[in-house]
């Protein structure tokens, strides 16, 4: 008998993330960590002072606004507000997609 598995999806953790390129650039862990972190804090930065960060040829950050709305609590079926919130969005560029299909 044969079981079918699902295949898993692979997750890289930042701590892996900062391994690779640390191996790829051949530069130190903690300095690569260092940039790591900053590149990020840089990218929520922008995002909160309502700015967009485009990388040509990889994509861009930028922060949507998502009305309220209603929704429903799924164990009591009682009619909820979802309030308005602004959420981070990642839009892929176009040599990002090629590079993945």
């Amino acid at each position: 008998m044969f079981h079918h598995h699902k295949k898993r999806r692979q997750k890289m953790n930042k701590k892996e993330l900062i391994e690779k390129v640390a191996a790829t650039a051949n530069v130190s862990k903690q300095d690569t960590a260092s940039v790591v972190n900053a590149l990020l804090n840089e990218i929520e930065a922008a995002l909160k002072a309502g700015e967009q960060i485009a990388i040509t040829g990889f994509g861009s950050f930028k922060v949507v606004d998502r009305p309220a709305r209603e929704a429903r609590n799924p164990r009591t079926g009682e009619k909820i507000t979802v309030p308005a919130s602004k959420v981070p969005k990642f839009v892929p560029g176009k040599s990002l997609k090629d590079a993945l299909n």
